[in-house]
């Protein structure tokens, strides 16, 4: 009897123990990602709950707009994070913003579950930013779900610029962008830089959190702006409705009617990809990218060539750069993939020549003519027009400050801080300044008409006299 009592007391000590971990994997629903438990589970759990045939390419909307995947449980210590093997689990794992449920996220879950070649073009784009985002993110404690929020506004496209001038990534309009302290010259547009954008829209974004109190609301302010959300609010308050992001959608415009409901479709497709017949790229869940110090004025081919990468996956990494040379202080950053920052270093060691063929020219006066310029600084009318975005058919204004080719002068000089800061790029059709010039013949045509009519008229008076 006591040896029996030993074992059953030792049994109930095990199950106590082991307990914890079994709750925790009871509560969130989930294997550990890639493992087929995790997704025999999935799969079992949505096709029960929601009567989906994972392999049909068209989906019912009613079916459509139910959550995917349990909550999951609270994340811990940052080590954590890299017990996924790639990025979307730590995405599915660390969810937090409540689900909801209507015509809309059916709407749209099937709109995207019917375009496979968007997706693959869209989480293509995604997997160099995704790991950086999560991680961001996850120092914050904020919902990962917020990493999917680039695929409803530019669909993961740092060179993407709206009708309203938003860019970006994250679709800072200029205003929202130096509210955040996201720089704007001549030279870069940090709203498309990959750091600095994204600090500034997690910062947003937090900000409103804290405003509302309520994720969907915060979402909703990113897109309409927190004072029109505060204004339905208070309309709806004054009239005893609720105040929730449901309650208030009738108040706001389309687009940010269908934001949210946008979003959780992203989140349904992820949470499941394979049930709406989809792919989602694998992506490993270490960096994409390194950081890289900037010692001195850069080409951008120089650099991409420097890297051993080609100059459109450099841009990808490095989309801030407006111009064809790299300029700014110590603070400046070049983003490249591990192996080929330490390619670029290599290969900067043993360069031994110039870093940057491009300087600064301001224009003095309208009489400098972009073909006149061209021949100063032995080069073509066509490459200065590219290097500063100068449109054909346009002249430029005096008081603009343009990149020439270097001369051998000034090879080793960088641009100064000052006149990156201030140079600005004005131009006018060439319409308009031959439209002036004739006013300008005509009306000095005129006045020496004049003076000599008048002289001729004071000579006879003379005569006369």
């Amino acid at each position: 009897m006591q040896a029996r009592i030993s074992h059953t007391a030792l049994l109930a000590t095990l199950l106590v123990l082991l307990a914890p971990a079994r709750a925790h994997d009871e509560n969130t629903g989930l294997a550990p990602v890639g493992s087929a438990t995790a997704t025999s589970a999935l799969n079992s759990t949505n096709n029960s709950n929601n009567g989906i045939n994972s392999s049909a390419p068209r989906f019912p909307i009613s079916d459509l707009s139910s959550p995917k995947t349990a909550k999951p449980a609270a994340k811990g210590a940052e080590d954590d994070a890299f017990r996924e093997r790639d990025v979307w689990g730590r995405i599915r794992s660390g969810y937090a913003i409540p689900d909801i449920s209507n015509e809309l996220v059916g709407k749209h879950v099937n709109w995207y579950a019917t375009r496979p070649d968007y997706i693959a073009r869209t989480t293509t784009r995604a997997s160099r930013y995704l790991f950086h985002v999560v991680t961001e993110l996850e120092k914050r404690g904020m919902p990962t779900e917020l990493a999917l929020l680039p695929f409803i506004e530019s669909a993961f496209n740092p060179q993407a610029l709206s009708s309203a001038n938003a860019a970006g990534m994250w679709q800072f309009v200029p205003g929202t962008g130096r509210d955040f302290n996201l720089k704007q010259d001549a030279f870069k547009d940090e709203r498309r830089g990959i750091l600095a954008s994204t600090d500034a829209a997690l910062t947003y974004l937090q900000r409103l959190y804290d405003m509302f109190g309520d994720w969907q609301l915060a979402l909703a302010a990113y897109n309409w702006g927190e004072g029109s959300v505060q204004k339905a609010i208070k309309r709806n308050q004054a009239a005893g409705k609720p105040t929730d992001f449901e309650s208030l959608a009738e108040l706001m415009p389309a687009e940010t009617r269908n934001y949210v409901p946008k979003l959780q479709a992203v989140k349904n497709i992820v949470a499941n990809p394979a049930q709406y017949g989809l792919n989602l790229p694998a992506i490993d869940n270490t960096p994409y990218f390194t950081a890289v110090d900037k010692t001195s004025d850069i080409d951008l081919t120089i650099a991409a060539h420097l890297a051993e990468l080609s100059v459109d996956e450099f841009k990808a990494l490095n989309p801030q750069f407006k111009r064809p040379v790299i300029t700014g202080d110590e603070q400046t950053k070049i983003l490249l993939p591990k192996e080929n920052a330490d390619k670029f270093h290599l290969n900067l060691a043993q360069w031994g020549k110039n870093l940057s063929t491009w300087t600064t020219h301001k224009i003095t006066s309208a009489r400098e003519s972009i073909g006149s310029l061209a021949s100063r600084f032995h080069t073509t009318p066509d490459v200065i027009r590219q290097a500063n975005n100068i449109p054909q058919k346009t002249a430029l204004k005096a008081g603009s400050t343009i990149l020439v080719p270097k001369l051998s002068t000034s090879a080793s000089i960088d641009i100064p801080a000052e006149v990156e800061r201030n140079a600005a790029v004005v131009f006018e059709a060439e319409r308009e300044r031959s439209s002036k010039s004739a006013k300008s013949s005509k009306s000095s045509y005129k006045q020496a008409a004049s003076s000599e009519k008048s002289s001729k008229h004071k000579k006879r008076h003379k005569n006369d006299d």
